[in-house]
């Protein structure tokens, strides 16, 4: 099962992780090659505010091919299979990587903007895809802690564009100042080596079989779906999830997969749908954001130097994947509410001492110490609760024939909450400047509050008991 989660998740949502960190590193070098190609193409140099909107739409065209990979990632599941949706996926990965990596010989931006959507494509399915493949091969006792593998393998992705991208002032094997793809020479290598997970996706998850769910309720194969029950759960323990998934497949009698818009008008998956959208919707809007555009600030105040703050930057994702790591190892013996209302309650009060703190930051010399220890203490907040738990509910709150469509609509409203909290969080920050956490701070005790009221515990529950306890929701308590 271990292998199985990184099979899956080297190929998924660890290239939306590096792919959404590693364009920062080249940020000079870009602009850069923009200015000398626009200069030999037109013989005459780039405006600069053309520049920025060429970089703008670079950097934000990730998540147009996101939102497009999450509305078709739903549909790829159920067609090709899980598996066959994981796989097909790294096509698009590898022709992303071949764009971007001959956009600078060839002097063609254009290349290196169609990269970019591909690869945002290819992010946006696996992040859709992933969680639903592995919360249906995982036995419910282990399922939150193997899903949690989303979320290890994002910040993995993340951290691993950080520390690629970064100028290494020394390597221990050479006494050399050296850097590590960072440099200009490096770069279409650099933009390319998203072709690397794609190709360890290829090599290793065809070894595994399909999503046993999927081979007996959507295709009606038993002896397939006994297969690869024995491979992921062993001849002895298969048996039990076997029953499981046979009385779901027979509650659902020969149901067909939802689309959608199906969803939005059944009844019987109302607030399982409010839900995976207030949740998702909180965990863009939290204010992780925000702290991590405060933290060099933060890290200045607190007498850090300058060339040592990409460092202690790369603190904060080594912070938020270990936090990954350990939520992972929790959550099947804590429970899921815990987990996420504690975090919610927890950076609720981070935002609250780093709202004062930032406002008195010259008051007291100790105060910029305060500031820098709540950015640390928020992002681990953020990953023991809502930055893991979110993609984990969503895959357990939905039977089979909803789920793909309950995937891409939590996707998609995903990708549309980072879009716009990337378009207005500069207006934000300038108007409100360090008041602006009183805002997130609003909208984590709601999301909080929501949690509390709504959503019942998951843990050791098998998806029709899940449902049955939404049913008293959906449809009253006396249904």
């Amino acid at each position: 099962l271990f292998l199985a989660v990184c099979a899956v998740g080297i190929g998924g949502t660890f290239q939306y992780g590096y792919n959404v960190s590693i364009i920062n590193a080249p940020t000079q070098h870009i602009h850069k090659f923009l200015n000398e190609t626009w200069s030999s193409r037109y013989q005459k140099e780039l405006n600069p505010d053309l520049l920025t909107f060429l970089w703008s739409v670079i950097a934000s065209i990730f998540s147009l091919g996101g939102l497009c990979g999450a509305l078709i990632g739903g549909s790829m599941a159920i067609r090709l299979g899980r598996k066959g949706a994981l796989l097909m996926n790294n096509v698009i990965a590898i022709l992303a990587s071949i764009l971007m990596g001959i956009s600078f010989p060839t002097g063609l931006f254009e290349l290196l903007i169609a990269g970019r959507f591909l690869i945002g494509i290819n992010s946006g399915i696996g992040f859709c895809v992933q969680p639903l493949y592995v919360g249906e091969f995982a036995p419910k006792h282990l399922r939150g802690g193997l899903a949690m593998g989303t979320s290890i393998f994002l910040t993995g992705g993340i951290l691993a564009g950080q520390i690629i991208g970064l100028r290494q002032e020394m390597l221990f094997f050479f006494s050399c100042f050296v850097e590590l793809l960072g440099g200009e020479k490096y770069l279409p290598l650099l933009l390319s080596s998203s072709c690397v997970p794609a190709f360890a996706q290829l090599l290793f998850l065809p070894w595994f079989p399909e999503s046993p769910r999927y081979l007996l309720i959507d295709r009606g194969d038993e002896l397939s779906c006994a297969k690869a029950l024995k491979r992921f759960h062993g001849s002895s323990d298969y048996r039990r999830e076997m029953e499981d998934i046979q009385r779901e497949c027979f509650a659902l009698d020969g149901e067909k997969p939802k689309k959608p818009w199906q969803l939005f008008t059944d009844r019987g998956v109302r607030w399982q749908l409010i839900t995976i959208i207030v949740m998702t919707m909180g965990q863009q809007l939290s204010g992780i954001n925000a702290i991590y555009f405060y933290a060099t600030y933060v890290f200045e105040q607190a007498g850090i130097l300058a060339e040592k703050i990409p460092y202690v930057t790369l603190g904060t994702g080594v912070c938020e994947c270990l936090t990954a790591l350990s939520c992972g190892l929790l959550i099947d013996h804590v429970g899921r509410r815990c987990l996420i209302i504690g975090g919610y309650v927890l950076m609720t009060l981070w935002c609250t001492v780093l709202t004062f703190s930032l406002t008195y930051q010259d008051l007291y010399p100790w105060v910029p110490y305060m500031s820098m220890a709540c950015v640390f203490a928020f992002i681990l907040s953020f990953g023991l609760g809502p930055g893991g738990i979110t993609n984990t509910l969503t895959a357990e709150l939905f039977v089979q024939s909803s789920r793909p469509a309950a995937h891409m609509i939590a996707g998609t409203v995903s990708w549309i909450s980072f879009f716009t909290i990337g378009m207005l969080f500069p207006f934000i920050v300038n108007g409100l400047q360090q008041y602006c956490f009183v805002v997130f701070l609003l909208e984590c005790f709601f999301v909080a509050a929501f949690i509390f009221l709504i959503i019942p515990e998951t843990k050791n529950k098998s998806f029709l008991d899940i449902k049955k306890e939404f049913h008293k929701l959906n449809f009253g308590r006396n249904a």
